[in-house]
């Protein structure tokens, strides 16, 4: 992998992991297209979306250093930290249970294609039908919202799905206004990364080189900036629109990547 291969993989993973259009969905077609693959890739690809969850952390530190402080005196810390790890634990089984079917079967650009247009299809009919907000802040979810969001979560295990996608509709299905439904699905990402991160690097711990090192340096930092920016943004852009526009990119370039397909212009 060359440094270049390794900024723009940083650069995709960090702008599309927290927009709803599937970071491994865009990860899996960039590869493809750069000729990418092999096993060190698909760690890599992996081990950067730790880099990218980091973003969150550092943009939420003050909120996510209180809560820990607090676990013990302040009950609407502990209310906090059970919510996430409930919407978390759906995804965690499910993905521990059919990791190999859904790696063998789903992580190919036409499946992921196909997962960004139905899934903007899902967006474009969420956001058009009725939505009484009951729950304007994330301190408002009570504990059977976060296992109800963690289910509808857990359809991001079909790569081009998006869990950002899959967790910000969840919410909005509850009655989350949609920056409380976008910031949930922003902490709920962070078990959910750096248990994917820890899992596949104890995995593969044996296979690890350091060759490497340099393109997992590059694309990290990357990931990580270009994260932090994607996260402002969104939260900005959440207040004033809808998520239709995200909607209408998916089918787009799902379409684009399925014509090009069909008509032999791109060996996808």
């Amino acid at each position: 992998m060359s440094w270049l291969d390794a900024l723009v993989l940083g650069l995709v993973e960090g702008i599309t992991e927290f927009l709803p259009i599937s970071s491994t969905g865009h990860l899996i077609l960039t590869r493809s297209l750069l000729g990418l693959s092999g096993d060190a890739v698909d760690r890599h690809l992996i081990v950067i979306q730790g880099a990218a969850i980091l973003a969150v952390c550092w943009e939420y530190r003050v909120r996510l250093w209180h809560t820990l402080w607090s676990l013990r005196s302040d009950g609407r810390a502990r209310r906090f930290a059970v919510n996430v790890l409930l919407a978390f634990i759906p995804l965690a089984v499910l993905g521990l249970l059919f990791e190999h079917q859904i790696k063998t079967l789903l992580f190919a650009p036409i499946p992921v294609a196909l997962a960004l247009v139905i899934g903007g299809f899902v967006i474009l009919w969420a956001e058009r039908r009725s939505h009484v907000v009951s729950m304007p802040e994330v301190d408002d979810l009570t504990a059977a919202g976060a296992l109800k969001v963690g289910c509808v979560q857990a359809l991001a295990l079909i790569p081009g799905t998006s869990r950002a996608a899959a967790s910000i509709i969840g919410g909005l299905f509850i009655g989350m206004s949609r920056r409380a439904a976008t910031e949930f699905s922003f902490f709920v990402a962070i078990p959910t990364l750096l248990a994917a991160t820890a899992y596949s690097l104890w995995e593969e711990r044996h296979m690890l080189s350091l060759a490497e090192g340099e393109p997992l340096v590059i694309s990290s930092v990357v990931a990580f900036a270009s994260a932090l920016l994607s996260i402002r943004f969104l939260l900005r852009f959440v207040s004033r629109h809808s998520f239709a526009v995200f909607a209408w990119y998916r089918i787009a370039f799902g379409v684009a990547v399925l014509a090009t397909w069909a008509l032999g212009w791109v060996a996808w």
